[in-house]
């Protein structure tokens, strides 16, 4: 659906949510969606470790 987004196109899109959003609000919503992506790696990371960790075999 969204495989044909090119530029006028997302620039229109960003343009619009400046508008909706205001330009003081962009840089706290960009900060916790940073903050949110790093957590989100951070959690994927430790759960893939996790699994890795534990034995093969449950019943020994």
């Amino acid at each position: 659906m969204f495989k044909n987004i090119q530029g006028p196109e997302l620039l229109i899109i960003l343009f619009i949510i400046l508008l909706l959003f205001g330009a003081k609000r962009m840089p706290d919503m960009a900060r916790s969606l940073g903050r949110s992506v790093r957590i989100l790696k951070a959690e994927t990371k430790n759960d893939t470790t996790k699994t890795e960790e534990q034995p093969k075999n449950p019943e020994a």
